[in-house]
């Protein structure tokens, strides 16, 4: 075997997990494609002694703290493929080097799939976000509005009524609010727009207005919205890994998935989407990958 663990995905998730390995004098290989989901993100937030920095910032500083255990190795590249062999699993990267390993790590993150709204990509994770805890604080008391429908749309409503009394639930066509969602959402003053979306205008990312199909338009200071998620790339189906019905992959307490040697961390197994959620599940997945291997061994 080439290495001892294969991590793929070097952001926070990855990251922390290689520190844990490499602590734990593991020879350790990651592979990134630098293709992270908060690449447009101004500032991260409600992360300890880091908030308010951006993303970046704090993946830079982070691999280069990484990189100062020798044992752990960092290249830039896509793995195009991934197998069980006899001995563990091995790897090719769509440069077509190939690398071997004991244990994987899956660390690549979510793909988030855009609407087919004009202004959306370019606002994402700028004014149109998807989290109160990551990005609520910076839009306080303001008007916004919630780009979602149904259930989704209730529960989301009375999350960020905390934050803001001036919401706006645009279910883009027609609502499957109940009866008594609907009743419950005017009784707190949010109202309900079923038209149909046609563009976030914007500056830079920042919205300012919502147009409509039928010309009329809303001032918001941001949107809140879950666009759908899928997995970054296919390698779990290579590995027999199970996903759920939220495209993510299933793992245990200890960030083991359905595949033995097999771990997952970050926001390919949750749904809560944020920094420190990812670096403490890594340093889980580093940790028990670390055991696992001490459990083989002796």
């Amino acid at each position: 075997m080439d290495f001892e663990v294969i991590i793929i995905g070097g952001s926070y998730a990855g990251l922390s997990a290689a520190l844990a390995l490499g602590r734990a004098k593991r020879n350790v290989l990651i592979i990134d494609s630098n293709k992270p989901c908060n690449k447009q993100t101004p500032h991260s937030h409600n992360f300890l002694t880091h908030d308010g920095e951006t993303p970046d910032e704090i993946s830079t500083k982070s691999k280069a703290e990484v990189l100062k255990y020798p044992t752990i190795k960092f290249i830039d590249g896509e793995v195009a493929s991934a197998r069980a062999v006899e001995l563990g699993f091995e790897v090719v990267l769509s440069s077509g080097n190939k690398f071997s390993s004991r244990k994987i790590l899956l660390a690549s993150g979510l793909k988030d799939i855009m609407p087919d709204i004009i202004g959306f990509k370019e606002c994402w994770g700028i004014s149109v976000i998807h989290c109160p805890y990551c990005h609520g604080y910076e839009v306080k008391d303001e008007k916004v509005g919630l780009l979602l429908n149904g259930d989704m749309a209730f529960d989301m409503a009375k999350m960020v009524n905390h934050w803001n009394k001036e919401v706006a639930i645009l279910t883009n066509g027609p609502s499957n609010l109940s009866k008594e969602q609907t009743a419950r959402l005017k009784s707190k003053s949010i109202n309900i727009i079923e038209t149909e979306l046609f563009e976030i205008a914007h500056k830079d990312g920042y919205l300012s207005r919502i147009i409509f199909d039928n010309g009329e338009s809303i001032e918001l200071a941001a949107v809140y919205a879950k666009p759908k998620m899928v997995q970054h790339n296919n390698l779990y189906i290579d590995l027999n890994c199970e996903i759920n019905e939220n495209n993510l992959l299933v793992v245990d307490a200890f960030q083991k998935t359905t595949s033995k040697g097999v771990y997952a961390a970050g926001d390919c197994a949750t749904l809560f989407r944020a920094l420190s959620a990812a670096i403490a599940a890594g340093t889980m997945a580093g940790a028990m990958m670390n055991k696992e291997l001490i459990w083989e061994d002796f």
